[in-house]
């Protein structure tokens, strides 16, 4: 393998594993504070359509930023409702709003522009070379070469990081999805906290749908996440709740899908659905080695009742 196709595959694994960073962390938060963060999916796909709706009628990128970021949220907020006020059940929960976010976006897709297999064409962020650091050999096409949401997505790992384990507010929301019933009594309301958790985790859900539809492929179709969420979900889990651990986890599955993709271009003779299944395979190798000794937060899944 030569420089410039390391340089490629380096490159498209950080793009790749970007939706899958503001997905994951997204999840962290919402897991972390004892919500299972299944709806994840549907909230990527929400804030992929959100997103390219938004910047197609306004022409301006930011506009569809923000409305990616209010469409995931939104979805969360159906989750929050029915898993906190209602104490519906987590699992189901988040697979029903996984389907409503599919057969809703189909169906707005349809409505809004016609057709059977309507097309939204949008122009896709370009690259935004960090000065002096972009000359760099090797890292520097890798590392400070990328559009802006790639470095948006990497370098929010250290404020949840620092969120999660340096302030009391963090601190709090870790309680609450260990031991709820222990944060209440100190006076800490656990549904307002894991409320807060499952916004927070669609809003970032959101933002990872608008890097699938804004910067990598600049158009939006149907179930465009493919499983993405899921992936992201394997990757909380693989990286034991750490929001560096799931960094790891994203950049294996990143570098998984970008040897994928480049296994295809290269003419091997392999059918082209076994290459697809590989991300997934390793996926579910890393569940069933590493993920079955990752203990998850203590409360997860569990609804809290005020006695």
């Amino acid at each position: 393998m030569d420089l410039a196709t390391l340089t490629e595959l380096l490159s498209a694994t950080l793009r790749i594993a970007t939706p899958l960073m503001f997905a994951a962390l997204g999840g962290l938060l919402s897991e972390r504070a004892g919500t299972f963060a299944v709806g994840i999916e549907g909230m990527m796909l929400a804030g992929a359509f959100g997103g390219a709706l938004a910047a197609l009628a306004t022409g301006s990128t930011a506009m569809g930023l923000l409305v990616s970021l209010l469409a995931g949220t939104a979805l969360a907020l159906v989750v929050a409702i029915a898993t906190t006020r209602f104490r519906a059940d987590q699992m189901v929960t988040g697979l029903a709003v996984n389907i409503l976010s599919l057969g809703l976006t189909s169906f707005l897709l349809r409505g809004l522009f016609g057709g059977r297999t309507p097309v939204i064409r949008l122009p896709t962020l370009p690259a935004w070379p960090v000065p002096l650091l972009s000359e760099i050999p090797l890292l520097g096409p890798v590392l400070f070469r990328q559009p802006l949401l790639v470095y948006a997505g990497f370098l929010m790992v250290i404020p949840v990081a620092v969120f999660l384990g340096k302030t009391r507010t963090g601190l709090m929301l870790r309680a609450v999805g260990e031991n709820p019933e222990a944060a209440f009594a100190v006076g800490t309301n656990p549904q307002t906290v894991r409320i807060l958790a499952i916004l927070a985790g669609g809003a970032f859900a959101g933002l990872g749908g608008a890097v699938l539809s804004l910067q990598e492929v600049g158009t939006f179709t149907d179930g465009m996440t493919n499983g993405r969420g899921f992936i992201a979900l394997a990757a909380i889990i693989v990286g034991r709740w750490n929001p560096f651990g799931a960094m790891a986890g994203c950049l294996l599955f990143g570098a998984v899908a970008a040897l994928e993709s480049r296994i295809q271009g290269w003419g091997l003779p392999v059918s082209s659905y076994v290459v697809q299944m590989v991300p997934y395979l390793v996926a579910l190798a890393l569940l069933a080695g590493i993920g079955r000794s990752a203990r998850m937060p203590g409360a997860i899944g569990v609804p809290f009742v005020r006695h």
